[in-house]
C-alpha cells in the first residue's frame, strides 16, 4: 500500500484544552470562538476567502483514540458502524469541521463554532458554498429519531461564552 504524506497548513487556537470537554458539533459550539492560524507560505491561499460566510476546516485529530468498527455515539446508546458515525476515532482520524467565518487579518481567521481542541492540526480549508453543498432533502440515518432538544442536551460541552467576545484577533 502507497504511504500517504500530509502537513500542517495551520493550526486551531481555542479555549477548548480537553478534546473530551468540547461541544460535540458545531452546531453545539455556536458561542465558541477562535482562531486558524495558517503558516506564512499558505497565506496567500486565503486571498477572497472573506467573501465566504462558512469554512470547512479539515484537521488531523491528534487526541482521537484507538479505532473501533462498531462504536455508541454521543447521541445514542446504540453501536453503529465508525463510517455511520462522526467519531473522532476513524482509521484516519481526520475531522470535518463547518466554521462560522468572522473576519481575516492576514494569516489569521477568527471563527465561530468552534469545537476543536486548541492546537489541532489544519489540513486544508475549502468554502462553504450553499450552491454545492446543501442537499434539503438529505437522509439522516439513525440520527433522524434524535430530538433537537436531546442532541442539545448532549452536545453542549465546555463553551459557556457570549459570540461577541474573546475573538483571539
Amino acid at each position: 500500500m502507497n504511504m500517504l504524506y500530509v502537513q500542517p497548513i495551520g493550526f486551531i487556537r481555542s479555549k477548548h484544552i480537553k478534546a473530551e470537554n468540547t461541544p460535540i458539533q458545531p452546531i453545539y459550539a455556536e458561542e465558541c470562538v477562535g482562531t486558524v492560524e495558517i503558516l506564512p507560505e499558505y497565506e496567500d491561499g486565503l486571498t477572497d476567502i472573506e467573501g465566504f460566510y462558512h469554512s470547512i476546516l479539515l484537521n488531523w485529530l491528534h487526541e482521537s483514540g484507538a479505532c473501533k468498527m462498531l462504536v455508541k455515539p454521543f447521541m445514542e446508546d446504540t453501536e453503529h458502524g465508525i463510517f455511520a458515525t462522526r467519531s473522532p476515532s476513524h482509521p484516519n482520524p481526520i475531522g470535518l469541521y463547518i466554521v462560522r467565518l468572522i473576519k481575516r487579518v492576514g494569516s489569521l481567521l477568527s471563527i465561530q463554532g468552534v469545537d476543536i481542541p486548541d492546537g489541532t492540526s489544519v489540513l486544508d480549508i475549502k468554502p462553504y458554498s450553499s450552491l454545492f453543498d446543501c442537499f434539503p432533502n438529505a437522509r439522516n440515518g439513525w440520527q433522524e429519531a434524535i430530538t433537537s432538544k436531546d442532541g442539545a442536551r448532549r452536545g453542549v460541552r465546555g463553551c459557556r461564552i457570549s459570540a461577541g467576545k474573546d475573538i483571539i484577533l
